[in-house]
């Protein structure tokens, strides 16, 4: 399948490192305009920068805005009014005992997670009706249905997501427009990399931590290892297709088999 963006513009938040930096990636190579985002100016740029070399696509672009603030997300609106392909992705998430996570934890988590997502949903997706097309795409978890006993406020926010997704895309039908969410797995990102460097302790080879986190805290991945970023990337270039035109309203894994479920 070749997937062809020329033409089209992609803003990915939270796109300077990780699962965002591979979406930017492959919708760069696909011939796309993307708009690469952070909370930090010169991480943000040398992402852009990186992208451009990889790919050879002069049309990779940096705005540093905190999407999780109302004033950040206002800024890259102000930068980019216009996009074809929104995929939010811009998140946080650390080990916390439920019973130790305070109020201002919470909010803060939403507020990052999911209304960040909401506030560009909002904007760009009427926008997207008015010109025929679009797409939108929330990366999510497969902490959504499958939660994390040790990160439940972060589970939280990826279960809210499904519920915006579907419900925004239950309020564009029929338009071309299609808002989707996409469940990964454990992914080997930097900071998951930390996550389980943490969890299982000092002086243990990569390699050997990776096992043993999927052998103990997931041990119903079917994959049995950490996904890639460019695997989760794959799914998400393909749904912002024009390939992918019937594929809306939906909860997309690629999660390695770690939810131990048949839908979604």
């Amino acid at each position: 399948m070749h997937i062809d963006l020329t033409g089209r513009t992609a803003l990915v938040t939270g796109s300077t490192s990780g699962i965002g930096h591979a979406i930017a990636t492959a919708f760069a190579r696909a011939g796309a305009r993307v708009v690469v985002n952070g909370r930090d100016e010169k991480r943000t740029d040398e992402a852009a920068a990186r992208i451009r070399a990889e790919t050879g696509n002069p049309e990779v672009h940096p705005v540093a805005a905190d999407v999780g603030t109302e004033e950040g997300a206002e800024a890259l609106i102000a930068a980019e009014p216009d996009v074809d392909i929104l995929v939010n992705n811009a998140g946080i998430f650390a080990a916390t005992p439920v019973f130790e996570i305070p109020d201002e934890e919470w909010l803060r988590y939403f507020e990052v997670n999911v209304l960040s997502g909401v506030r560009l949903a909002r904007h760009h997706t009427p926008r997207m009706v008015g010109r025929g097309w679009g797409r939108v795409v929330f990366v999510s978890s497969e902490s959504a249905v499958h939660p994390s006993t040790e990160m439940v406020h972060y589970s939280m926010t990826k279960t809210a997501q499904l519920a915006i997704s579907r419900g925004i895309a239950q309020a564009v039908p029929a338009t071309g427009v299609t808002v989707n969410s996409v469940l990964p797995g454990p992914t080997l990102t930097p900071g998951v990399e930390k996550f389980i460097a943490d969890r299982v302790g000092p002086g243990v080879p990569f390699e050997e931590a990776e096992r043993r986190f999927i052998a103990e805290e997931r041990p119903t991945s079917l994959l049995g290892r950490l996904a890639r970023p460019e695997e989760v990337a794959d799914l998400v270039l393909y749904v912002s297709s024009e390939q992918a035109s019937a594929t809306t309203g939906a909860a997309l894994r690629v999660d390695g088999g770690v939810i131990p479920t048949l839908i979604p």
